[in-house]
């Protein structure tokens, strides 16, 4: 047992089932550990309860949510989106994941495929990557032209503008990782039989071309980041943390009903979560 000062809030925490149950299977009982953990997923029950509220807000009022989740390989975007959606009505929710574009496709405006995953009204759809692909992932890896990026570069902000226009509420997420991290999380990746699939040829090439992607990032931000639609960067190396700063935020960000009878903090903490500065 550590030297760690036990609250009476960490006690009520503690004297739960569940509370019980990871205390009696640590072999080596990690009191401040437990503690963090049951903290974790006491706030994220919480939040996903107003992300509840938020969805049939959205439901009852027509509202066409769009949230974006970029940033590098191994961010955890895919695991951020699964606690956003664990809880709600799969009947108004899209995940969208698209594969490489068909031949058909590639003949087609670049946005049209996008354009057919929006939601439609009282509907969330989360988009794991977007059209900003041709920001990053594509020019890095030579998977289009250069004029292919400028055309994309040029035509960005007006196709958002248009968006939003039309009753759309767009939120862009940038989770960030550190080199160090993003190579443990491959290294994880490659060893475990469960998310071996996750660890793609593009992958293997991501810390080499890390300075690449940094320099094609820094310049979709500085070029695609408006007041109306600005890019949210999500310090993302502790993914827990990560996960309940990415809620919050679009929690706090939407006027929905019963926001104010809150139980849990809706406001993210700066130092996680910050709107891309010029």
């Amino acid at each position: 047992m550590s030297d760690y000062k036990i609250s009476k809030d960490d006690l009520k925490r503690l004297n739960t089932k569940e509370g019980y149950q990871k205390l009696l299977s640590s072999k080596e009982v990690n009191v401040k550990k437990i503690l963090k953990t049951l903290k974790y997923e006491q706030e994220l029950n919480d939040l996903q309860i107003e992300l509840l509220k938020m969805q049939g807000w959205a439901a009852a009022n027509g509202k066409r949510v769009a949230i974006l989740f970029e940033g590098r390989d191994a961010a955890g975007k895919g695991g951020t989106i699964r606690r956003f959606v664990e809880h709600l009505n799969p009947r108004s929710i899209r995940i969208v994941a698209l594969p490489k574009p068909t031949e058909e496709e590639r003949g087609q405006w670049y946005f049209r495929r996008y354009i057919n995953q929006l939601p439609n009204p009282g509907e969330l759809t989360f988009f794991d990557r977007s059209w900003y692909n041709r920001a990053v992932v594509e020019p890095v890896n030579g998977f289009c032209t250069k004029e292919d990026y400028d055309l994309f570069m040029k035509q960005v902000l007006s196709y958002e503008k248009m968006l939003q226009e039309s009753g759309v509420v767009l939120i862009k997420f940038w989770l960030d990782t550190s080199k160090e991290e993003q190579a443990k999380r491959f290294e994880a990746r490659k060893n475990s039989p469960l998310k071996q699939w996750k660890f793609s040829p593009i992958d293997e090439k991501a810390q080499e071309l890390w300075d690449v992607y940094t320099e094609y990032r820094d310049a979709m931000f500085n070029k695609t980041h408006t007041r109306n639609c600005p890019w949210v960067i999500v310090q993302a190396d502790d993914k827990k943390t990560a996960r309940l700063a990415a809620i919050r935020y679009v929690l706090n960000a939407l006027p929905y009903e019963g926001k104010s009878n809150a139980k849990v903090r809706l406001k993210p903490n700066s130092k996680v979560v910050k709107k891309y500065k010029k």
